[in-house]
């Protein structure tokens, strides 16, 4: 027991070198910039003072997006999701699958979850002992069920999901920029110490040095920011990019998909002036999506949080939920739900 214990211990403290080494990186790049370019190389204080303002904002914007992405906990499934302690008793009494099924088709009728199994099974985490809610997933890494788990990145340490993916791909958005101001503006430096216009001091290698790393790193930052820009726009997760979600239809890659803006506003919130800035603003609560698949009055789905003992805080934006008391049929039909409202189910084709 003790040296499984002992492993964990060192492997969590493994898990922070790549956060150490991005800052040991920036440390430096703040030293070269700062000490070596400003204050030892550039001879106008104009120039000095513009580069240094600039910098820090940049700097700061970073840092701040990058510390929220790592320090911001991953959202887990609520209580709500759980298994009554009855059904939870007999599910792990039984030991034939089909049966196990059975009762979690039960208990997943009374909650807002809609994507199935590559088999058409619900999904049900046995570590966490939680039904999963749509696009939430078991991370082994953080030994936790994430709601809408984009991955694990171990440059921040940290599962980005629900909780944080706003933080983290504005943490490449400002990494990228970063990147962009330095290289601008030591650029000519550069060229001026590598033809020899200026006579080699200390400061030459870390100038150098200091425009290669921060082009190296924004090259592959910005293809990743590109990725992650093109994944707000679809609507879509990494693990949903690779496999496409399973609904009672089938498979459909684009079944979180409501159109440009309203993607966007999923993760970014629908007031433009929070965009720019790491607070959370995204819409919902994470446990329940609006599908292009299904349709249902809001007032309704806040209906089945609240008797599954989960309701929306004051102030909050109204959760997009789907209901599982609407009945879907293969061929499109309108059904009655359990309180007798009448929901149109409808099913696009793939484009």
């Amino acid at each position: 027991m003790a040296p499984s214990h002992a492993l964990r211990c060192c492997k969590r403290t493994l898990n922070w070198a790549p956060v150490l080494f991005i800052n040991l990186v920036v440390g430096w790049s703040y030293y070269a910039y700062v000490v070596e370019l400003c204050v030892y190389t550039i001879p106008n204080n104009a120039e000095r003072i513009s580069y240094l303002v600039v910098f820090h904002i940049f700097l700061f914007m970073f840092i701040w997006a990058y510390w929220k992405t790592i320090w911001s906990r991953p959202a887990s499934p609520s209580m709500a999701f759980g298994l009554p302690r009855a059904e939870k008793e007999l599910y792990e009494r039984e030991e034939r699958a089909e049966r196990q099924q059975e009762i979690l088709k039960k208990v997943a009728k009374t909650l807002p979850v809609y994507t199935r199994t590559a088999g058409g099974a619900i999904r049900y985490c046995d570590a966490c002992q939680v039904i999963k809610p749509d696009r939430c997933h078991h991370c082994s890494t953080c030994e936790m069920c994430v709601l809408k788990m984009d991955h694990h990145c171990p440059w921040v340490n940290n599962c980005v999901g629900f909780s944080n993916y706003k933080y983290f791909v504005l943490f490449l958005a400002y990494a990228s920029l970063y990147c962009v101001v330095i290289c601008a503006t030591v650029v000519q430096y550069f060229i001026k110490f590598w033809t020899k216009q200026l006579p080699d001091t200390h400061a030459k290698f870390h100038i150098l040095f200091l425009f290669f790393v921060a082009a190296l790193f924004f090259i592959s930052i910005v293809s990743l920011l590109s990725y992650h820009l093109w994944l707000v726009g679809k609507n879509r997760t990494t693990i949903e990019a690779f496999r496409a979600p399973v609904f009672p239809n089938g498979p459909d890659k684009n079944g979180f998909s409501l159109g440009f803006s309203q993607n966007v506003a999923e993760v970014f919130g629908e007031q433009a002036k929070y965009w720019i800035f790491p607070v959370f603003s995204s819409l919902g609560d994470g446990h329940s999506f609006v599908t292009r698949l299904v349709h249902i009055d809001p007032e309704q789905a806040n209906s089945v949080l609240q008797q599954n003992g989960k309701s929306p805080a004051e102030g909050e934006t109204t959760p997009h939920v789907i209901s599982n008391s609407v009945q879907h049929t293969e061929d499109n039909s309108i059904k009655k739900t359990d309180e007798g409202q009448t929901v149109s189910v409808t099913v696009e084709s793939e484009p």
